[in-house]
């Protein structure tokens, strides 16, 4: 019978152990009646349960009860005390009735019980409660019966309530360790053959239960402490009913079959962790080889753009965000695996280190394969960028080649050349970035197949290979077409550039030849002093012609340059419009002044020669300075070579030119009268000799 079961009749304190003893050393078992009716039913329940308390040895030494019938009526009394024949009539040595103050009938109650004595096999006696120490010390009686032993029952019932919970639950666990321990004992003689017994588990925490016992047992060792020293009565839950040697036997008994629960438990939950491992390493194993492996196997395309790569990069991502879950299981496993090592448990070291080389090598095998993708996409991205890159340039080149060149000037056109000099340069660069990207991604491709894990990916890489190759060489052929694009162009340039140039110098030839009649115009001007000096005139202006004529000539032969090109460029020159009829012009009015400066110059040449053999002393011919008719052209020269000086220059478009300033002129004009005045002096002189000695 448990307390726990009873506990509310045991709370009415219907009866009790206070732990007090008689002079024979038994017990002493105190029946508190009341003035209520008493339920003999839970008195014997109570008296039942207090008497299972003590042990056999206790119960050899009898009992002494006292019955407090004090506050109860006699009839009460009376079946309680022959309630107890039925209860404890072996152990019941001697019964003291606690009479009340108002005396019962003492011939009633004396007979009776004496009459009654030899059936009830124990004495009874009344007593006053002041006359109780003659049977018992009072040290052993509590304060209601005027002794000084101290009880409390409600303590004494929760202490009970916890040393039965307390043995209950350790009988219950040793039970319980000693099935797992022993059926652990069993799976180890089996070979590790997992039984039933190692799959249960105690039903409650044996911390718990041993923490509970240490409590007890210390508070059982301190009442009896405090009970040798004070020199209060021991308590019924003291050495002498064996509360301390069997909380102490079970706590020993518990803490060896923990001990051995605790290994048992260490080695299933090692046995529990490894196998769980296995699993988890199977699973990494069987998905990385499974799924993952497929779906790299799925993933073998290049793509053809930038944005086929791109996209195929997305889904080589959320590839490896899948397999980043199970290498974040793989590096736990790993952990796992490297603690258990470490533990040293030699017998399943050959098992861990089996399982972390497999573990180890797919993880790696399949890591190894997802790098190989992202490089091998990545250059694929790489590649298609550049060739997009190229594509645009040649694009850009075939543009500018597709527009008709319309230059202003030589400079502009040596600009676009160089421009396009510098997109080619550009082209061969790219192409050339192409050819490396290209060919560095077909090693990568070639390389495939080393983690193919036996499937023929010959097909498929062709496709790649086809692809690639393809590309470069669309890219050559185009660059190629723009070459000699590029070609042609730069040699209609460059006739363009000489195009432009002859023009320029055609009307530099233009401007240079302009110069020249300026000059002639503006500063051939003087018809010497004499006949040499004007011939040395004339030698000059000869020459100065042939400068001219060497002008206009090289302007001709430049602007028919310029139709010669104009017609390979199969364009219109503006220099047949422009250039050709200033040139001439110019030449025109070159010719006419260049004409008649000749004729100024020969007719001063005449003019200073005769008059230079009128004037000059010649005896050895009087004949000659004597024929009048040569001073009549001396003088017919003079004068027409003066009037010739006040004649204008006439040009073909009505415009006029005069020779010179006018200061220029007159100057020239006073020079030839003066020389005409001493031609008539001469001839006064050889007319009228007499006349010039007279004079003399």
């Amino acid at each position: 019978m448990e307390a726990s079961i009873i506990l509310p009749i045991l709370k009415k304190k219907l009866a009790f152990l206070s732990g007090g003893k008689d002079r024979r050393s038994g017990l002493i078992l105190t029946i508190p009646l009341c003035l209520e009716q008493t339920n003999m039913d839970e008195l014997s329940v109570t008296l039942d349960y207090l008497l299972s308390i003590p042990s056999e040895k206790c119960k050899a030494r009898g009992f002494t009860v006292i019955v407090d019938g004090r506050k109860s009526q006699w009839n009460v009394v009376k079946t309680v005390v022959l309630m107890l024949q039925n209860v404890v009539p072996a152990e019941v040595s001697l019964v003291c009735v606690v009479k009340p103050d108002e005396f019962w009938d003492k011939k009633v109650t004396h007979f009776c019980f004496w009459k009654e004595k030899d059936r009830l096999g124990f004495e009874v006696i009344l007593v006053s409660a002041n006359k109780l120490t003659r049977y018992i010390e009072p040290c052993q009686l509590t304060e209601d019966f005027g002794g000084s032993l101290t009880y409390d029952h409600m303590d004494w019932l929760n202490k009970r309530l916890v040393f039965e919970k307390f043995t209950k639950e350790s009988t219950s666990l040793l039970d319980e360790l000693a099935l797992i321990n022993n059926g652990s004992d069993k799976g180890n003689q089996q070979e590790k053959e997992r039984s039933v017994d190692l799959n249960f588990l105690p039903s409650v925490d044996p911390e718990t239960v041993l923490q509970t016992g240490h409590e007890l047992l210390s508070e059982l060792q301190q009442r009896r402490f405090n009970g040798s020293d004070g020199g209060v009565s021991w308590s019924p839950m003291d050495d002498e009913l064996l509360a301390q040697p069997q909380v102490m036997k079970l706590l020993d008994s518990l803490r060896e079959q923990y001990t051995r629960y605790q290994e048992v438990c260490r080695q299933r939950s090692k046995r529990t962790q490894l196998e769980e491992i296995q699993q988890k390493v199977m699973q990494v194993v069987n998905w990385l080889e499974g799924p993952g492996s497929e779906q790299l196997r799925a993933q073998w395309g290049i793509g053809d753009s930038i944005r086929a790569s791109q996209a195929l990069q997305q889904k080589h991502e959320e590839i490896e965000s899948q397999h980043s879950e199970w290498f974040a299981v793989y590096v736990e496993l790993n952990h796992q695996i490297a603690a258990l090592l470490n533990a040293g448990d030699e017998e399943d070291l050959v098992e861990l280190k089996s399982l972390q080389q497999q573990l180890s090598d797919v993880c790696y095998r399949q890591a190894s394969q997802l790098e190989f993708r992202q490089n091998l996409l990545q250059a694929a991205l790489e590649f298609h960028g550049v060739a997009q890159d190229l594509s645009q340039q040649l694009d850009g080149l075939l543009g500018m080649l597709c527009v008709d060149v319309a230059p202003a000037d030589g400079a502009s056109i040596q600009q676009t050349l160089k421009l396009l000099e510098e997109k080619l340069k550009s082209v061969d660069v790219g192409l050339q970035g192409l050819r490396e990207k290209g060919q560095g991604l077909l090693d990568q491709i070639s390389n495939q197949a080393s983690w193919a894990y036996g499937k023929d990916v010959t097909i498929e890489n062709k496709e790649n290979v086809d692809h690639i190759q393809g590309v470069m060489e669309d890219m050559q052929l185009r660059k190629q077409r723009c070459e000699d694009m590029v070609d042609v162009r730069r040699l209609k340039m460059l006739q363009m550039v000489q195009l432009f140039k002859c023009e320029e110098d055609a009307a530099q030839a233009v401007e240079w030849l302009s110069e020249l009649l300026d000059a002639l115009l503006k500063t051939h001007i003087r018809l010497g002093d004499d006949a040499q000096e004007t011939k040395v005139l004339l030698e000059k202006h000869r020459k100065f012609v042939d400068v001219a004529q060497s002008t206009y000539d090289y302007g001709r032969q430049l602007l028919q340059a310029t139709v010669v090109l104009c017609q390979s460029l199969r364009c219109t020159s503006r220099s047949s419009g422009d250039t050709l009829p200033r040139l001439n012009r110019v030449w025109k009015q070159f010719t006419i002044a260049s004409e008649e400066r000749v004729h100024r110059l020969e007719m001063a040449i005449a003019f200073h020669s005769n008059a230079e053999k009128i004037l000059q002393d010649c005896p050895e011919e009087p004949e000659a300075i004597n024929d009048e008719e040569q001073f009549d052209e001396i003088e017919a020269v003079g004068k027409s070579l003066l009037d010739r000086l006040t004649v204008p220059v006439v040009y073909p478009d009505g415009t006029e030119q005069y020779f010179g300033s006018p200061s220029d002129m007159a100057s020239t004009a006073e020079h030839i009268r003066d020389r005409m005045k001493l031609v008539s002096l001469k001839r006064q002189q050889l007319s009228h000799p007499e006349m010039v000695t007279t004079e003399s």
